[in-house]
């Protein structure tokens, strides 16, 4: 049986197929160190079957956006595109950074507000 493809989160939660059901949720799901995991099988289909059940707009409100936003710059930042060897690089990790902290300054009144 070929594997089906990942589940593919999306802004309002959607249904997975029974194919993928069968592929990526765990025969038993155990708790090690406080941590999911079984027989150390990637739960990586698992995590994203989930999210698409959910729904990111969902998933979003159950974390600070301040973390979001966090971890949205360190991945940013990971991409080999963005990086301070080229001019357009430069500019465009100076974007990112400017538009970050005007976000993380939303972020921050809203967290304020609440």
């Amino acid at each position: 049986m070929d594997t089906p493809p990942l589940p593919q989160p999306k802004l309002d939660r959607t249904p997975i197929t029974f194919d993928q059901y069968a592929a990526y949720t765990p025969e038993k799901l155990e708790l090690r160190h406080g941590f999911y995991g079984y027989g150390g099988q990637d739960l990586t289909g698992f995590y994203l079957a989930v999210l698409a059940n959910m729904g990111l707009r969902e998933a979003v409100r159950h974390v600070p956006l301040a973390l979001w936003l966090e971890a949205i710059q360190e991945l940013a930042l990971q991409n080999p595109k963005l990086n301070f060897d080229t001019e357009i690089g430069e500019a465009m990790i100076n974007r990112l950074n400017r538009g970050l902290e005007d976000l993380q300054a939303v972020a921050e009144y809203l967290e304020e507000q609440a």
